[in-house]
């Protein structure tokens, strides 16, 4: 897809489209995008933060003041896109994760949503998971009707969060009667800024305590579960689904068979000083490789790419999937070839799900088309679940 802005970055000009692309489900505003925008320096990661900060600021201000005024609606969806403003504003500084702006918007954009959450109906309920001694935080959507239904289970991938969800598909979810779960688990969002736990590949031992608990929830139909895995996550999830048998289906969006392949395959013969060198010219580079580091709990670049090694499918794994898997591919370069070797691999019921640049959707995981990808995602998981006549 053309650059919107920053025609000059493509860096910058992605996550602007992220950013802007959740206005489809009221988490931005066109204006208050490009305003922002257009007081950035092309390529300075401090006046990114700078700016989107500055913007959430005064959206979040403006919701207060609806809320004291009495206003819950105006104030409730001033307070989803401060929230995502917020999100934007630290994305680039995580290469200095001690830093305290990051910490300060994280926790402020966590904040936003869990008030707009309170004010939505039903109410979007924070929840904390039970893990390994500690818990892992999500939200719960009641979505519609009443008793037992179906439950979408949904994270995200190598830098999304848990708010960030929302409109990935949980929103799309819940209007369509699920109910949806949402959670970050290790080396996402506020469980490695909060709690210091890295990513780990074993996903099935992260989704299995997150299964327990819905399926003991009296409104969750525990025959009827579904997980979704949102960039990374489309082989995190898979990868679950190989071992974590109480799933009725999955979905890989976007598929992935390697993660190593994918963001930084063709690094692995490099030494350490040629990596750093590519790290001083490329912003991409310094924002993967400081991002990287940081979640995966690695101190140089080459820790971090043998820390990835172990996120893929192979050997079997994939082979092992018995549900259902829905395998979703976009024109993503990065990931060009690995959904369709993830959906060769499988020998389940599979589905392999296109969507093309003439639909507006070739971008990660649909950015700019969410409408569209969860329509198509959520009609195949209606019929998988048989849905039909409910």
């Amino acid at each position: 897809m053309k650059a919107l802005l920053f025609e000059n970055d493509p860096l910058f000009a992605s996550n602007t489209l992220r950013a802007l692309a959740h206005t489809a489900w009221g988490g931005a505003d066109i204006g208050e995008v490009v305003t922002t925008c257009d007081r950035i320096a092309a390529g300075d990661f401090d006046s990114w933060h700078d700016e989107w900060l500055r913007t959430a600021d005064w959206v979040t201000a403006e919701a207060d003041g609806c809320l004291k005024g009495g206003h819950e609606v105006s104030a409730r969806d001033g307070y989803l896109r401060a929230s995502n403003y917020y999100r934007s504003a630290h994305f680039f500084l995580h290469n200095r994760p001690d830093d305290r702006r990051v910490s300060h918007a994280a926790r402020r954009s966590v904040d936003c949503f869990k008030k707009f959450g309170s004010l939505s109906d039903p109410a979007i309920e924070p929840v904390e998971i039970p893990y390994e001694g500690t818990t892992l935080p999500g939200y719960f959507y009641p979505g519609s009707g009443t008793g037992k239904r179906p439950i979408l289970v949904m994270f995200g991938g190598f830098d999304s969060t848990g708010e960030e969800l929302h409109f990935a598909g949980a929103a799309a979810a819940a209007e369509r009667g699920y109910r949806v779960l949402t959670f970050e688990g290790p080396g996402q969002g506020q469980v490695i800024l909060e709690q210091g736990l890295p990513f780990r590949p074993d996903w099935e031992n992260v989704v299995g305590p997150v299964i327990d608990y819905v399926a003991q929830r009296d409104d969750v139909d525990a025959s009827r579960i579904a997980l979704s895995g949102l960039s990374l996550g489309g082989v995190l999830a898979p990868r679950a689904a190989a071992f974590e048998k109480r799933l009725a289906a999955v979905i890989s969006h976007d598929g992935l068979y390697d993660f190593l392949q994918v963001y930084a395959g063709a690094m692995m013969p490099m030494t350490e000083a040629e990596i750093n060198a590519v790290i001083e010219v490329m912003p991409l580079a310094r924002w993967l490789f400081g991002h990287g580091m940081w979640v995966t709990g690695t101190s140089t670049p080459l820790e971090f790419l043998e820390a990835l090694k172990p996120f893929n499918v192979a050997d079997g794994v994939a082979e092992s999937i018995n549900c259902p898997t829905l395998v979703c591919d976009d024109l993503d370069p990065r990931v060009v070839g690995q959904p369709q070797q993830l959906y060769d691999h499988l020998t389940t019921t599979k589905t392999f799900l296109e969507f093309t640049a003439e639909e507006g959707a070739d971008e990660h995981c649909q950015a700019g088309a969410s409408r569209l990808a969860s329509a198509r995602i959520l009609d195949w998981l209606d019929d998988t679940l048989d849905r039909h006549g409910e």
